[in-house]
C-alpha cells in the first residue's frame, strides 16, 4: 500500500468566502496517483457547488515541486477503474475540463517543477504565474515513448502556436520560467521573492468583483476552447502508450537511474530523457 493513499494531498484554505487557496502536498516530490485525482474531484465538486467563491489559487507545500508526473508506484488499474466524471471523461481530464469551465477564476502559482500533470493543470487554469528562478515546466512523455494524457495537444497550440507546441511536446525538454513567459506558456514569470505577493494581490482584487460578471466573462472567453472530446482522445492515447514496451523500458531505465525519488534525475529530467535517446540503438538503414 502506498503510504500516501490515505493522506490529504489537496489542502483547501478559504482565505475568505470568495478566495480559496489549494495547496498540493504529497512529499517528497508531489507525484499524482489515484488518491490525489480523487481529491481533485472533491475539490471541483466543491467549487461548482459554492455560490460565493470567485477565485482559487493553486500552489504547493513541497519544495521544488508544484505538481509532478504520475505516481508510477501506483497500480494503473486503480486509475482506470475510477468511474468517469460528469463530463463522461475519465477523472483526470474530467477535472481539467471542469476547472476550465467552472465560473471561478483559477490561478496557478508555479514554484518548482510542473512536470506532465503539473503542466496540464497549468494549461487548465485561467491564469498562471511562475517563479523566474525556480519554475520548470515539462511535457516529458514523448521522450519515454508515451503520449500525454491531460490535454496539452489540444490546449498548447491555441496558447503558444502549433510550432512551439510541437517543440515543447516533442523535445520533452525542461522549460524555464523566462522561456515559458516568452512563449506565452504562462502569463508572467516574476522574481521568486515577488511571486506570492503578486498572485495574492491579484486574487484578492478579483475576489472582490461581482461573481456574475466574472462568470459570464469567463463563459464568453471559453467559446474558443477546444472541444472536450480532444482531451478524451489524448487520454485514450496515453493509456495505450503506457502498455507499449518502449515506454515500459524507458521508464524502467529512468527508475534505475533514480527517477521517482528526490535527486538529480527528477531535478534535471529533461537532461536524463535526452540521455535515454542518445543511448538508444540506431535503427537499421
Amino acid at each position: 500500500m502506498n503510504p500516501s493513499t490515505n493522506r490529504v494531498q489537496i489542502k483547501i484554505v478559504q482565505k475568505s468566502p470568495t478566495y480559496w487557496r489549494v495547496t498540493i502536498d504529497n512529499p517528497p516530490i508531489n507525484v499524482m496517483g489515484p488518491p490525489m485525482v480523487g481529491q481533485f474531484h472533491e475539490l471541483i465538486n466543491a467549487l461548482e457547488a459554492d455560490e460565493q467563491v470567485r477565485v482559487v489559487v493553486f500552489d504547493s507545500a513541497v519544495d521544488n515541486y508544484f505538481l509532478n508526473h504520475a505516481d508510477f508506484d501506483a497500480g494503473l488499474e486503480d486509475l482506470t477503474a475510477m468511474p468517469p466524471g460528469p463530463t463522461g471523461l475519465p477523472q483526470w481530464p474530467d477535472f481539467l475540463v471542469r476547472l476550465t469551465r467552472v465560473p471561478v477564476v483559477s490561478i496557478a502559482l508555479i514554484r518548482g517543477r510542473a512536470t506532465g500533470n503539473g503542466s496540464e493543470i497549468t494549461l487548465a487554469c485561467d491564469m498562471s504565474f511562475a517563479s523566474r528562478e525556480k519554475a520548470i515546466i515539462s511535457q516529458w512523455e514523448v521522450g519515454v515513448g508515451m503520449v500525454a494524457g491531460g490535454g496539452p495537444m489540444a490546449r498548447l497550440p491555441q496558447l503558444i502556436g502549433r510550432s512551439r507546441a510541437l517543440e515543447v511536446l516533442l523535445s520533452s525538454e525542461d522549460i524555464r520560467g523566462d522561456q515559458a513567459e516568452a512563449y506565452g506558456y504562462v502569463n508572467r514569470a516574476l522574481p521568486d521573492a515577488e511571486l506570492d505577493a503578486f498572485v495574492d494581490a491579484l486574487a484578492t482584487r478579483i475576489a472582490g468583483f461581482d461573481k456574475w460578471a466574472i462568470a459570464n466573462t469567463k463563459r464568453l472567453v471559453n467559446t474558443s476552447l477546444p472541444p472536450d472530446v480532444e482531451l478524451g482522445a489524448g487520454w485514450d492515447a496515453c493509456m495505450a502508450s503506457l502498455g507499449r514496451s518502449a515506454a515500459q523500458e524507458n521508464i524502467k531505465a529512468l527508475l534505475a537511474r533514480g527517477f521517482h525519488k528526490p535527486g538529480d534525475v527528477e531535478n534535471r529530467l529533461g537532461y536524463y530523457i535526452g540521455q535515454l535517446a542518445s543511448a538508444a540503438p540506431n535503427p537499421k538503414q
